[in-house]
């Protein structure tokens, strides 16, 4: 039984016991049942508002899972990535690094290298290289 259900049978047997309402006593008591049926009204609105949320954030879970399919695969596997390392093409060189915050790695050509950052497609932290030290490095071992 719901509440509503129940209040209403207390509001029938208040009636069936034809309280006097021009008593204190059931003044009190009609009072009483008159808030616990607005109370259980206010509840009713309540759980059918919780309800058309939960239907809505439901209706949006699922488009966010549509738009992850569509950016990520939906293959369900994070390990690998989205490209083969021969579609870079052969005479482009190909570099790799492991994401500090995520720990995965990451693949990317020398144009993103040039450009000193990238961004992990996996859990967005910014990764920023420094080439200046490389050059003075690779100057001193030839």
């Amino acid at each position: 039984m719901e509440i509503t259900e129940k209040v209403a049978y207390l509001k029938g047997l208040a009636e069936g016991m034809e309280l006097n309402t021009d008593k204190k006593e059931g003044k009190l008591l009609s009072a009483i049942i008159d808030v616990l049926e607005d109370i259980a009204l206010e509840l009713c609105d309540i759980e059918e508002a919780q309800e058309e949320l939960g239907d809505g954030l439901d209706a949006v879970s699922d488009d966010l899972e549509d738009v992850e399919d569509l950016l990520y695969g939906d293959d369900g596997e994070d390990d690998e990535p989205e490209y083969e390392l021969d579609d870079l093409g052969e005479d482009e060189d190909c570099y790799a690094t492991t994401c500090p915050t995520c720990e995965e790695t990451i693949y990317f050509d020398e144009s993103v290298l040039e450009d000193g950052e990238v961004i992990c497609p996996n859990c967005g932290e910014k990764l920023e290289f420094d080439l200046e030290g490389l050059d003075e490095t690779e100057d001193e071992e030839e």
